[in-house]
């Protein structure tokens, strides 16, 4: 979006009347209002501004056809704990992206390829035929994962069907909404000094019979995964990535392991810290002692190490066990730790000890606290499972 912005600005900046003038510094004052904000440790924006958004698939989405006349849109939004249902292969595209940030900012080049096998996989099997001709589209939906995710635009486009498949679009207004603001503040683009630039097209390559999940490919090659519910650990992890709500998201997800009656087990791979409730200290080395970032090890032999990468090449280790107590809960000891760099390591004289109480646990996220009620969030990286 703020290349738009540039482009428009060198546009304008040629004309000497007082509105093409007016008009460049607002776009210079939008560019600097929409730059990355700084963060703190857990990844918070230091200072927040909330923006509603509604596009074409880049954050969300209500659409109705055209053809069709305007019906009560449905947002789903619900506060209760409950399952979606997902088939297998959809649910392999859910599990491949949950825990990547950013809707795709920082997933890895293993994600990146694991998240498109999943995707190729459902549009193969085709889903609901001509699917913008179907009231399954109709809604609101969610960006949850698009392999351009610097490409994200708060602009409303005016949108028509041209078969079965391809939504045909042109932006043509757009506006912000600030939760401190009773009023919305438009955004300062002629789109008519675009031309093609604000016209594009969407195809939706997958529906499910559901009608919850939804991919699309657009006019410039990217990929976009939609739902229009999300499940509780998809809730949390977007809580993290936008630093609120945390807290509540994990409660309503310990809240749905508790109404199964499934008792959580310390499950064996290479755990990442998403999210701590502790605030770090000055010291990173007392950081990585108690966990506070980094990975986890779990091993089957009741083996665990703590990781974290330092800087060219060096890591700090710290090896030790854990023992299961009672349920949900365990003895970890930590007593060999290192500083390691290749096949080389510096022995550091550094024990810890704590309890940890398993809150919620799965094959792909946990979350634990520990015996100074440290709360941790941890999702699984590796492909073991």
């Amino acid at each position: 979006m703020n290349g738009l912005l540039r482009k428009l600005a060198r546009r304008v900046v040629q004309k000497s009347n007082i509105l093409s003038i007016s008009c460049l510094v607002v776009c210079h004052v939008f560019i600097l209002i929409l730059a990355p904000l700084p963060h703190n440790r857990k990844g918070e924006a230091s200072a927040r501004m909330a923006l509603k958004v509604v596009n074409l698939g880049f954050h969300s989405l209500s659409f109705v056809p055209s053809p069709k006349p305007l019906k009560d849109r449905l947002v789903l939004r619900s506060s209760k704990v409950e399952q979606i249902s997902f088939t297998e292969s959809e649910n392999s595209l859910i599990e491949s992206i949950l825990g990547v940030q950013g809707r795709g900012r920082s997933s890895s080049s293993q994600q990146l390829n694991a998240i498109e096998r999943a995707v190729q996989v459902l549009e193969r099997l085709g889903g609901v035929p001509d699917p913008t001709k179907s009231n399954l589209i109709e809604g609101r939906w969610q960006l949850i994962f698009t392999t351009r995710p610097g490409t994200a635009s708060p602009i409303q486009a005016a949108a028509s069907i041209e078969d079965g498949k391809r939504i045909l679009f042109r932006f043509d207004r757009a506006a912000f909404s600030f939760k401190f603001l009773p009023f919305k503040v438009p955004y300062p683009v002629p789109f008519k000094l675009l031309g093609d630039e604000a016209k594009g097209w969407l195809d939706t390559t997958y529906l499910s019979n559901s009608g919850n999940l939804r991919i699309s490919r657009g006019n410039k090659g990217t990929t976009f995964v939609l739902q229009k519910q999300t499940e509780p650990r998809q809730r949390l992890l977007t809580a993290i990535s936008s630093g609120i709500g945390v807290k509540e998201a994990i409660d309503e997800l310990i809240s749905l392991k508790q109404n199964t009656g499934q008792e959580p087990e310390l499950e064996e791979g290479e755990w990442q810290m998403m999210w701590n409730s502790q605030t770090v200290t000055d010291s990173w080395i007392e950081n990585a002692v108690n966990g506070l970032m980094g990975k986890q090890i779990i091993r089957k032999n009741g083996r665990i190490k703590f990781l974290v990468e330092i800087l060219l090449g060096l890591k700090f280790s710290m090896d030790g066990n854990f023992v299961k107590t009672s349920s949900r809960v365990y003895d970890v000891t930590m007593d060999d730790a290192a500083i390691v760099g290749g096949p080389f390591g510096y022995p550091l004289e550094l024990k810890n000890k704590f309890i940890l109480e398993l809150l919620y646990s799965d094959e792909k996220l946990r979350v634990s606290r520990v015996s100074n009620n440290i709360i941790f969030v941890h999702i699984r990286t590796d492909d073991s499972r």
